[in-house]
């Protein structure tokens, strides 16, 4: 939340140039470029960026605070003019459950006002102490006033855009991505708290190519009279994913049966 400000200014700044851009987060794995995705068609010729001004990836959390809240009034009145629940149960959870964490911009007019105005709303961010629950009020009023066009990739997409919901609440689907059997564009190690536990995780699914020696260490500690991308590349980049076992009951590459639980009353993935 606190880095929120400095997300959008960044993205921003890019749109005001005239360019779309990508957004993503550094807790984010590609395993084929999303831009593809973005730019595929639909069953009827169209592609994902024209039919839509931002896309985002699916948060997985409908909670209800992103969304409207139904009372048993509201019920109660319904069922006296006969009308559906069905709209206002929608309404009760998150309509976009968008990620903040993973969105494609184009640079138009729209967006540049979404953004400009979720700068605006800093001080809602700061109350509330969640960006992504200002962010999905704005999508909302935006869409609904200004006509933005908006994406969330919905239940279809998730095996094109897995993330931290999948690995914690998902065995099988972990376990097909694994396999090869599910081939994702990327993997978003969100739903997860701390750096700590987010490169456990990514280190025991085979989603971490960075070597020992250059975390935690400033750039030109050990680069400084090397040319730079060289010397990242080649001291700091592992082609192969650099696997290691952490906890035997969260998704893994490998069987880690011997290493201890996270959870209690868990069962071993493998």
């Amino acid at each position: 939340t606190l880095y929120f400000g400095s997300k959008i200014l960044c993205v921003l700044y890019v749109s005001l140039l005239g360019y779309d851009i990508l957004f993503q987060d550094v807790d984010i794995v590609w395993y084929k470029s999303p831009l593809l995705f973005f730019h595929s068609h639909d069953g009827v010729g169209k592609r994902l960026v024209d039919e839509y001004d931002i896309i985002f990836q699916h948060d997985g959390s409908p909670q209800q605070r992103y969304g409207m809240k139904v009372t048993p009034m509201m019920h109660e009145l319904l069922e006296m003019i006969t009308c559906s629940l069905t709209f206002f149960r929608l309404l009760a959870k998150a309509p976009y459950s968008a990620n903040s964490g993973f969105f494609f911009v184009k640079s138009n007019s729209k967006t540049k006002y979404l953004l400009t105005s979720m700068l605006y709303h800093g001080d809602l961010v700061r109350k509330t102490s969640s960006h992504q629950q200002v962010f999905n009020h704005l999508l909302l009023e935006h869409s609904s006033l200004m006509g933005l066009r908006v994406k969330v990739m919905d239940q279809h997409d998730i095996k094109e855009f897995p993330g931290g919901d999948q690995y914690q609440h998902d065995n099988n689907g972990m376990h097909r991505i694994f396999s090869g059997q599910d081939k994702p564009f990327l993997f978003h190690m969100f739903w997860t708290d701390g750096h700590a536990s987010k490169l456990k995780f990514l280190r025991q699914m085979g989603g971490w190519f960075v070597n020992d020696a250059c975390l935690g260490h400033w750039v030109t500690s050990f680069a400084s009279d090397l040319n730079l991308v060289g010397s990242l590349s080649g001291r700091c980049c592992s082609v192969e994913p650099l696997v290691t076992c952490h906890y035997r009951d969260k998704p893994s590459i490998i069987p880690c049966n011997d290493s201890p639980f996270y959870d209690k009353n868990a069962k071993p993935f493998w």
